[in-house]
């Protein structure tokens, strides 16, 4: 099955606990204002890509110890059918590797970022999240600031959805971020990518510091 991607990194360490299989896929039509991610809203853009090619890459990163998978975009439900795809097949890779390795500990979980809100969550869109540990759900609020682990607005809930998601999740619910909270990466194609959600104002003053260092950012995807 082919799904539309923006890209992924290992390892990810700023959008769920431990280090993480980062997937982010292309296009959102909620298009949330103040969005840092809006290279990422153009369903055209991105790249065609095989949920198994992706998983691959996910069987790589559980190989090197991963401790979980985060799926986030763009909006992910807006290609219900390639993630539902991904999430399944994601956990039976989890849990065959949990099984080789003799069902030791809790296993490596996989949280799903969507900007809808609990009521919205359709019998479609719930059945696509259906192999997901927990999933960060509502619209981001530029308005509405919080230091809330793994959320960009105070609105934003983490919702545990099985077993492994309450015990790796339900800690961080009224928690704030531990370790910092943006991750900067240079992608196979040479771009500077900032993985994480920042606190308020924190992208303006990276940018002060880049331009006093003489770096000036161009393309950046905070802006309209």
């Amino acid at each position: 099955m082919e799904l539309r991607l923006a890209g992924t990194h290992y390892p990810l360490e700023t959008l769920g606990p431990g280090k993480r299989f980062g997937v982010w896929f292309q296009g959102c039509s909620l298009a949330c204002p103040g969005c840092m991610s809006r290279h990422t809203w153009d369903r055209a853009a991105g790249r065609a890509a095989e949920v198994s090619d992706v998983l691959a890459r996910w069987r790589d990163a559980l190989d090197d110890g991963a401790q979980g998978m985060t799926v986030s975009g763009g909006e992910p439900l807006e290609q219900a059918e390639a993630l539902a795809a991904l999430l399944a097949g994601a956990a039976r890779l989890r849990d065959g590797a949990r099984r080789h390795e003799g069902g030791a500990g809790a296993g490596p979980d996989l949280l799903v970022y969507t900007g809808h809100e609990p009521g919205e969550l359709t019998r479609g869109r719930r059945a696509a999240l259906g192999c997901a540990d927990a999933v960060v759900v509502g619209r981001f609020r530029v308005a509405e600031p919080t230091r809330l682990a793994w959320r960009g607005s105070a609105n934003q809930r983490i919702i545990p959805l099985t077993p492994l998601g309450v015990v790796r999740y339900a800690p961080y619910l009224a928690r704030g971020a531990e370790g910092p909270r943006l991750q900067v990466v240079r992608d196979e194609d040479g771009l500077m990518r900032l993985h994480g959600v920042p606190l308020r104002g924190e992208l303006t003053a990276l940018e002060s510091r880049l331009r006093q260092a003489g770096v000036v950012l161009t393309g950046r995807s905070w802006r309209p």
